[in-house]
């Protein structure tokens, strides 16, 4: 697929009617089809003597202007290996859908030699903010790309309204499964299903926080399907990472390219780290007037560790490993140089396992010894929750449609991907039966490791899957190979269709759920590749959500507004540290931009 001009098909017509009254040549017609098409030479005499021709208003208003598609950087854009898939700039007969209209004539005006220094500053900025991700155990730029994702103000209202919606029901769920588990009793669960859940922690049965939050920050991971529709893929209610690299892409988008904000109604995402303080300081006791919060991270060795220095910076609070706190008499404590500090809240980046030795791993260096027991005597409240990824299990995954019904009594606004459970004896044979043309997935797995494409699968591949799909059924789902969204993306020089997917962030004070407007947007580089994690060489996109018309949402480069650089700090170095130390760092998981 080619992309077309943007000129409505009336105003081709009309166009190139002129053109050839004018000329009285029937040859520029045909010019300025071959100009729709790509074109070749004739199409720049044919799109001279158009422009004398009265092109159509809603033409004005939406293309004026725009350069033909064979001298833009969108130049032999082509679906090819991508045909199945949803093109979210171009429709099926190349046109331009409507939310990126501005984008591509702004960007159609940038000659190639311009752009190349735009992407070269891009990389730069990154490297030297320290915004980097681990790939084969070295850390390099998260690479971002110059083409943003686009979704309608429309479109965003019902994903919002979705996610919201979703993590109200969670929110529900895992405050009857560590409470009365009535959802357990009327049988709309099995109860071996949730038991028999890994991060199912009887240890955090009847711990209720103060407010009535577990849930503080989620991210719900979409993909949007061949028919364009938008679909949940998984959720992520353990800590999950990632928004530090929307903030970061849109800092560095609006200093390399602040003449596209200036023409776009793009919501800010600024304001992430205020709204997270605000949850955070809701959740404590309600007898603290001004809580003591703290980020409790797992060492700089740890893949996330600049945005657990991130988010501690915006919000103003103390950055703390698990040997700069202790409990006494079931309360947290911090060591400061001015003595002992209370503390009253922690947004925790460790996993369960490693974050209370007397409860969990009894050789973890990097938790707190009696911290469980200090929230349970409510002097401390452990953000996300300990226990919540019972709730984000993907196989418990496949049960939240009814869970919604059931807490809530609505229909899902937001469908998950088709999903076959290998714990259930008859969807497990069909599992076996059509293994070579589904995706089959680790109910514990992420990073995008574990996962098997049937389709690229050798027989040898198949057959050792299929014996481990029968050992440990409740360890494996299957989902159709879903053909996700494309973007245009830049790949050595040239615009080409990447898969991408999309996690939107959600955080909850206990009053309302506030969703970030966009999220961040992974990119699959590699050609066909679906698996758009970082670890596997993926990149990522700037997501902008535009503001209606009528919004009063604040929104990026308003006006004469200027976007100051934040100054984001390196993460320092890796210290020296313990052998032990070092690796539990590196073996948390954090539901990173990673996780899958």
């Amino acid at each position: 697929m080619t992309p077309a001009s943007t000129t409505s098909a009336s105003t081709k017509r009309s166009a190139a009617k002129a053109a050839s009254t004018k000329s009285g040549d029937s040859g520029t017609t045909k010019g300025s089809r071959s100009r729709a098409r790509g074109g070749d030479g004739k199409a720049s005499s044919a799109k001279s003597r158009s422009r004398e021709a009265a092109p159509s208003k809603r033409s004005k208003a939406s293309v004026r202007e725009v350069k033909s598609v064979d001298t833009t950087i969108f130049a032999g854009y082509s679906k090819g290996p991508y045909g199945q898939a949803f093109d979210e700039m171009f429709d099926n007969d190349g046109e331009l859908r409507a939310p990126y209209r501005g984008i591509y004539k702004a960007m159609s005006e940038y000659d190639r030699a311009d752009l190349d220094v735009r992407v070269d500053a891009l990389g730069r900025a990154f490297i030297d903010q320290g915004v980097t991700f681990s790939l084969s155990g070295k850390e390099r730029p998260f690479p971002l790309d110059v083409v943003p994702r686009v979704i309608s103000a429309a479109e965003w209202t019902k994903l919002e309204a979705g996610i919201t919606q979703r993590v109200q029901a969670l929110e529900l769920f895992l405050d009857d499964i560590y409470g009365e588990q009535e959802i357990l009793r009327d049988g709309v669960l099995p109860k071996r299903l949730v038991h028999s859940c890994e991060h199912f922690h009887r240890q955090a049965a009847n711990i209720r926080p103060p407010n009535g939050v577990r849930i503080h920050v989620a991210g719900i991971d979409l993909i949007r399907d061949e028919n364009g529709d938008f679909r949940v893929l998984e959720d992520n209610l353990r800590s999950p990472s990632g928004v530090s690299y929307v903030m970061e892409n849109r800092r560095t988008m609006a200093r390399v390219f602040p003449d596209l904000f200036s023409s776009h109604r793009v919501r800010a995402v600024g304001d992430y780290p205020s709204h997270l303080l605000r949850a955070l300081r809701a959740s404590a006791a309600f007898n603290e007037a001004d809580p003591n919060i703290v980020v409790l991270t797992p060492g700089v060795a740890n893949s996330a560790y600049f945005e657990h220095s991130l988010l501690a910076r915006l919000m103003g609070v103390e950055l703390v490993e698990g040997r700069d706190l202790f409990c006494r008499d079931n309360v947290v404590y911090m060591r400061t140089t001015e003595g002992e500090q209370r503390v009253d809240v922690i947004y925790r980046r460790i996993d369960d396992d490693f974050l209370d030795p007397m409860q969990f791993r009894p050789d973890s260096m990097l938790g707190v010894a009696g911290l469980l027991n200090a929230a349970r005597a409510g002097n401390v409240v452990i953000s996300s929750a300990v226990g919540n990824g019972v709730g984000d299990d993907k196989l418990i995954y496949t049960y939240v449609p009814e869970i919604i019904e059931y807490y809530l009594g609505e229909k899902p606004s937001l469908q998950n991907v088709d999903t076959l459970r290998c714990w259930l004896d008859e969807e497990c044979e069909e599992v076996l039966d059509r293994i070579g043309e589904l995706v089959v997935k680790p109910v514990e797995g992420s990073g995008g490791y574990g996962i098997v494409f049937g389709p690229d699968a050798t027989k040898a591949e198949l057959d050792t899957l299929a014996r481990k799909v029968r050992n440990d059924p409740r360890g494996w789902i299957a989902q159709p190979v879903v053909q996700l969204s494309t973007v245009p993306t830049k790949i050595d020089g040239e615009v080409r269709p990447r898969h991408v997917d999309l996690r939107p962030f959600a955080v909850n004070d206990g009053e309302s759920v506030w969703v970030l407007p966009g999220g961040l947007t992974r990119v699959a580089l590699p050609e066909g590749s679906l698996v758009v994690n970082s670890s596997q060489g993926g990149g990522s996109k700037d997501t902008w959500v535009l503001a209606s018309a009528r919004s009063s949402e604040e929104r990026e480069l308003a006006g004469a507004k200027i976007v100051h650089d934040s100054g984001v700090a390196a993460a320092r170095p890796a210290e020296s540290a313990p052998d032990q130390i070092y690796t539990q760092t590196q073996q948390q998981q954090q539901q990173g931009g990673d996780r899958r």
